[in-house]
């Protein structure tokens, strides 16, 4: 893709898991040249040996290759550093989720976003699945009425994520790298919030009740109250040792069910007492949301759509996030 006749440059800085994804999408989807930073050089060696970019060790060196987007894939900890240093060259922003690991700094980057007149789009690859943006549709249509509860699960076994690494060396088990389930799981906040509205208020329970070695929670019950007066729960852990992630809306006239490893949405209308059921396509594949949430961002750059999780936004789900944190080491609601 270009800009004014020009190849877009795009630099991934972090070349973990989800970086090596977009590094790889982002070939895929020819969007320009593609530049990687990572400060280990046997992630900067795997990244050279298999896709031939250039790579660099050094942040501040490869901004000066003056790359017109940053995509921002390091632990949550770095996510505002790395951000503020690529916005203030001007560089437009993914950041994957969560926005930051805690909320210093994060008026810094919006400020300086909006002042250079900048794009920034936050990791919200679920917002892409078939099933929720079915899920979404349904809802928006009134299928089942007004809103009064919403849950939604996410659990799979920590080792499991990345067989090919030690897990007790990943960010998820440090909590000065910004780990621990709540943070990690932020999509199921991300998209309740997407379909059910504003969330006013959270209680949580969480704790490390596994024998995983991490310094984070593994486990966590989030119990929200949504603007429009409906109650929410989240369940999000480290220990299923089978992947499970599904959602449950029940509205007035009918109830609305997505499970991921299913592939499929039902939903039930009171009016004439049936099931119906949409399933996803046959040959849809996980990568498949990462790739539309790619195209998503490069739409952006061009003007042509609205970041689907703009910053503003991206705010609130993590002072959502890090409000069932304090709710649950102080033993109490919080407000929002």
């Amino acid at each position: 893709m270009t800009i004014g006749g020009e190849r877009r440059r795009i630099l991934v800085v972090g070349c973990g898991s989800i970086g090596k994804r977009h590094i790889g999408n982002l070939l895929r989807l020819d969007a320009g040249e593609i530049l990687a930073c990572d400060v280990r050089e046997e992630r900067r060696g795997e990244v050279e040996e298999r896709w031939g970019i250039e790579t660099f060790g050094n942040l501040s060196t490869a901004l000066e290759q003056r790359p017109d987007a940053v995509l921002v894939a390091v632990p949550p900890s770095f996510h505002i550093p790395v951000a503020l240093e690529a916005a203030e060259r001007g560089c437009h922003l993914f950041i994957e989720k969560p926005l930051a690991a805690g909320m210093e700094q994060v008026g810094d980057l919006i400020d300086r976003v909006k002042r250079r007149g900048l794009t920034a789009l936050v990791g919200c690859n679920m917002r892409f699945h078939p099933g929720l943006l079915r899920v979404k549709e349904l809802l928006d249509a009134a299928t089942i009425g007004a809103v009064l509860s919403a849950r939604a699960e996410f659990g799979q076994y920590l080792p499991d994520w990345h067989p090919y690494e030690d897990y007790r060396a990943g960010y998820s088990a440090r909590r000065d790298l910004g780990g621990g389930i709540i943070l990690d799981a932020i999509h199921e906040v991300d998209y309740l919030r997407w379909l059910a509205g504003e969330m006013q208020s959270v209680a949580c329970f969480a704790g490390r009740l596994s024998a995983l070695e991490i310094e984070t929670e593994d486990t966590a019950a989030l119990l929200v109250r949504f603007a429009n007066g409906a109650i929410g729960e989240i369940h999000v852990d480290y220990v299923q040792r089978a992947y499970s992630r599904k959602a449950e809306i029940v509205g007035e006239k009918g109830t609305i069910l997505w499970d991921y490893a299913a592939r499929e949405v039902r939903w039930y209308s009171a009016a004439d007492r049936r099931w119906r059921a949409a399933c996803d396509a046959a040959d849809w594949e996980p990568n498949d949301m990462y790739l539309d949430e790619m195209r998503h961002f490069l739409r952006c750059l061009d003007g042509a759509e609205a970041p689907a999780l703009d910053l503003a936004n991206a705010k609130r789900v993590l002072e959502i996030a890090l409000a069932a944190k304090t709710a649950a080491e102080d033993r109490r609601i919080v407000e929002l």
